[in-house]
């Protein structure tokens, strides 16, 4: 018998775990999402990516801004679910949800586990220079990502990739990876493993300062710095135009030969020395702007070989 759940996530990272659970025939008995927000020049309300998807599949959808009262209990009690699953929601859930459903509630993160626990896994990894990262399915408790271990789905991280490109990489394995788990435990077949005590790191919440570019750091340090901020919140320097130092986001780069002053750009490409080799600019983004190719950006723009970007 396929499981009655409970979906509870917010972000486009969510979106193709819930379009897994619907294909495999479970019914969702409820979608709990963050409540819209006003975005855009209008400032309209913004549902999120997974209650557009739930209304568009005709799941009734919750906006509670607490779990934490008798009555919001109640209402989660009164969907009478096998298990609940949970990505990327947003909120913590207090240990009355957590022991509600009979078969428990289930949550999909973003690294390998006891690796990268808490909210910005994909940044850390990449910054942090990983080679892999990957999935996990895990029996929640009252922790932070503490909770046993059920399926793993791991992927390698190549110096090319953004966070988005590993965001989008996980998605779609996550997904794939929580109807697999969904499946073994309707069978009963769903079997859990304790987290190691040994190589537990913290993904802490990304800091605006930390986006600043340091140009003394190693050249590989610094491309993975501005990818595992790309694009959001973006990792950003100076660079002088037309007489001024205006604020760029930097979106994207590969290594590059050549060496120099840190910051100092090194030719007609938008090669910069770092504190050890240089990077190629190859992506990039003015303030108020649209996201640009460095060539595209090269035709209307003037950055001499020589100056430097701070």
């Amino acid at each position: 018998m396929p499981l009655r759940l409970i979906f509870m996530g917010t972000p486009e990272f969510a979106v193709p775990t819930l379009l897994e659970l619907v294909a495999h025939g479970h019914e969702i008995a409820a979608v709990y999402t963050r409540a819209a927000k006003p975005a855009g020049r209008g400032m309209k309300l913004q549902p999120t990516p997974v209650e557009v998807e739930a209304r568009r599949l005709g799941i009734p959808v919750l906006t509670p801004t607490t779990l934490k009262t008798p009555e919001a209990l109640e209402q989660f009690r009164a969907h009478n679910a096998d298990a609940a699953v949970v990505v990327a929601y947003g909120m913590i859930l207090p240990q009355a949800i957590l022991g509600t459903p009979k078969l428990g509630c289930f949550n999909l993160h973003a690294s390998l586990l006891p690796h990268w626990r808490g909210a910005a896994p994909i940044n850390r990894a990449i910054m942090a220079g990983d080679i892999e990262t990957g999935v996990m399915v895990m029996r929640m408790d009252a922790g932070l990502d503490t909770g046993d271990v059920a399926m793993a789905e791991r992927m390698a991280i190549t110096d090319a990739m953004t966070a988005a490109d590993v965001h989008d990489a996980l998605a779609r394995l996550g997904g794939d990876l929580m109807a697999r788990a969904m499946g073994a435990l309707e069978r009963g077949k769903l079997q859990l493993t304790k987290q190691s005590a040994e190589g537990v790191t913290y993904a802490t919440k990304i800091e605006k300062a930390e986006a600043r570019i340091d140009w003394n750091r190693p050249a590989r340090e610094v491309l993975r710095h501005i990818h595992g901020l790309s694009p959001f919140p973006g990792a950003w320097s100076k660079m002088p135009i037309e007489g001024e130092q205006v604020r760029v986001k930097i979106l994207c780069c590969a290594m590059a030969d050549g060496s120099g002053a840190p910051g100092e750009v090194l030719d007609d490409h938008l090669a910069v020395a770092c504190k050890e080799g240089a990077i190629r600019i190859l992506e990039l983004q003015r303030a108020g702007k649209q996201p640009m190719k460095a060539e595209d950006f090269l035709h209307g723009t003037s950055v001499r070989v020589g100056t430097r970007i701070v």
